[in-house]
């Protein structure tokens, strides 16, 4: 990558970190100002609703911050827009759309249809199909052993 992209993107990278830490402080500044107490139960629950929403925000945002941090890292280390997987170079589009990638859009690409394909639903059954119990299955093929054990004042 040249020299004047790396520049471009550590620039990007320190102005969207410091964007969000100054989010964040003024998230926390505002936690301490909202003191009223609501005599409505719903508008609490409100208020906490939206502090909470808030606080998952910044949190996914911290984790950001770190990735941030690692992309900078990076870009000293001379490792900024290489592929983690594959060793290849990671695109100058892809890194302006996500400046902390680390996989080139082919890994990526496979890294998703991989985990796509382990949290599949299980194929649909068709519905003359047997059931997967064993009694059910047992039964659904006509299998009546052990039926003939079972006493009569029991039926």
């Amino acid at each position: 990558m040249r020299q004047r992209d790396l520049t471009i993107f550590r620039k990007r990278l320190d102005d969207w970190r410091q964007e969000l830490l100054t989010d964040a402080t003024r998230t926390v500044g505002g936690m301490g100002e909202d003191r009223e107490q609501f005599p409505d139960p719903a508008d609490r629950a409100t208020l906490e609703d939206n502090r909470n929403l808030e606080l998952r925000i910044r949190d996914r945002e911290r984790k950001l911050i770190s990735k941030i941090d690692e992309a900078i890292g990076r870009i000293e280390d001379g490792t900024y827009g290489l592929c983690e997987e594959c060793g290849g170079e990671i695109g100058v589009d892809r890194l302006k759309a996500r400046p902390v990638t680390t996989l080139c859009i082919e890994c990526k690409s496979a890294q998703e249809e991989t985990e796509r394909r382990s949290r599949a639903p299980p194929a649909r059954r068709h519905p003359r199909d047997p059931p997967e119990h064993l009694h059910t299955r047992l039964l659904w093929n006509g299998c009546t052993a052990g039926a003939d054990s079972i006493p009569e004042s029991a039926g």
